[in-house]
């Protein structure tokens, strides 16, 4: 991880000979505003929130590599892309390795294949948060590319597959996505209609359907982005006969629907409908086994939880930062501040205890989780379920403290309350979290929890 770590550092974060990922234990500080000793023990041996935020020196130097990058190109371009609604594709292709750039497009994708080699949950969860600090949106688009796209295809496809796609996904020059959804399938997404049939004659398989609400689906609005992973049906027997599919820009008959305009939120990232009309999709583009695609979606669908839960994190805590700075700030009947106030003090403090919760909870999970497999389902439903909602609470409490300020766009929490609600839609409704939750809870059936 630290060889990586020494290509990904941009020009002005360097590592030093002797600890290649060691930082001044006084920048790690500066990332917690809580006094407790818990949060930046010296001793190696004392259990600290600080080790459970960032296990390792490298999981510090990426923090810190991630975090300088975003308060220097991310945050003085967030607010007028969000209100252009349009997608920042040069700063974008800066989260790749090409030309000195911050190479984290391809995180979790092996070196030998371009990418940095940090298959962890905990790396994917520090770049999610770090990133949605300054702009969730922008953020959304990096997960549909580096976990959607490249993460799920580094994960199921062959070696072939990984050294014709992933060079060009993880140095910035493709841009793409994944196309589950569709205009009648959201949460039922075994009830999908596009279908692939196969034609023995051509080699591959036909293509026919429409993906809806696809993040990296167009990059103007005209034409596609340039690589897909699709899910099509390729059995009737079962709903759970899906195979996974590349798709390339330029295919014939494959194009866009439309582009989404006039979102509550995530306005910086591209949303589209895209259509799959009689596209051709050769035998060496199938990802897997056919009909076999389910459990890459599901544990796909395990990490992508993860990473919108940072994202929630990112949010609540740029939230609490925002709030923070107003009360301390504003005089009000006569106090200099307003932390003297008991309404105040509740948003604040129950802000501050939630957001701890969701990142303890973020973090705890992560670091255990092994990319590679399936099953984790309950607390990747779960992390992401709190952490969506306590987000979407934060960010409105941060509009209360703020009063009008907070409405307006310029004071940043209304823009970060507008992206904090898809994170109870996209990724799994918070509905569908229940239910999956309800179903894993009840087949302990007596047992209990540890």
């Amino acid at each position: 991880m630290a060889t990586a770590l020494r290509r990904m550092a941009p020009r002005g974060l360097s590592f030093t000979k002797q600890s290649s990922t060691k930082l001044h234990l006084s920048a790690q500080r500066s990332w917690f505003a809580s006094a407790s000793p818990s949060w930046t023990s010296d001793d190696a041996t004392t259990p600290s929130l600080s080790k459970l935020f960032n296990p390792t020196e490298d999981h510090i130097a990426l923090r810190e590599m991630v975090r300088s990058f975003a308060e220097r190109e991310v945050e003085p371009q967030a607010l007028a892309h969000n209100r252009s609604e349009s997608f920042n594709i040069p700063l974008f292709r800066k989260f790749g390795s090409n030309h000195g750039g911050l190479g984290i497009l391809g995180l979790t994708v092996p070196e030998e294949f371009g990418g940095t080699g940090l298959a962890d949950a905990t790396a994917v969860s520090i770049v999610h948060e770090e990133l949605s600090y300054s702009d969730p949106a922008l953020c959304l688009s990096y997960l549909a590319h580096s976990i959607l796209l490249a993460n799920n295809l580094a994960v199921n496809g062959n070696d072939e597959q990984l050294a014709r796609f992933l060079p060009g996904a993880c140095d910035g020059s493709q841009i793409g996505g994944m196309c589950m959804s569709e205009p009648n399938a959201g949460t039922d997404v075994l009830g999908m209609k596009t279908n692939a049939v196969y034609d023995a004659a051509r080699n591959g398989y036909v293509l026919n359907g429409t993906k809806m609400w696809i993040t990296n689906g167009t990059t103007n609005g005209t034409d596609t982005g340039d690589l897909f992973l699709v899910y099509a049906r390729t059995g009737a027997e079962k709903r759970t006969e899906i195979t996974q599919f590349i798709v390339e820009g330029g295919m014939d008959g494959f194009s866009v629907g439309q582009k989404i305009e006039d979102k509550l939120g995530m306005r910086a990232s591209p949303t589209a409908e895209l259509v799959f009309d009689n596209v051709l999709v050769p035998n060496t583009n199938v990802v897997g086994k056919i009909n076999g695609a389910t459990i890459c979606m599901m544990r796909n669908l395990e990490i992508e939880r993860v990473a919108l839960a940072a994202m929630a994190v990112g949010i609540a805590r740029r939230s609490l930062d925002e709030m923070i700075s107003y009360a301390s700030d504003r005089p009000a009947f006569g106090k200099s501040n307003l932390f003297g106030f008991g309404q105040i003090q509740k948003h604040i403090t129950e802000s501050y205890a939630e957001y701890m919760a969701g990142k303890s909870y973020l973090y705890g999970f992560a670091n255990g989780l092994d990319l590679n497999t399936h099953g984790n389902g309950l607390d990747a439903d779960g992390v992401k379920l709190y952490c969506a909602q306590m987000a979407k609470n934060v960010a409105d409490r941060a509009i209360q403290v703020m009063g009008g300020y907070g409405y307006v766009g310029e004071y940043t929490v209304e823009r970060l309350w507008r992206d904090a609600k898809l994170l109870e839609i996209g990724g799994g409704t918070s509905e569908s979290h229940h239910k999956n939750m309800a179903r894993d809870l009840h087949r302990l059936d007596g047992n209990k929890l540890e």
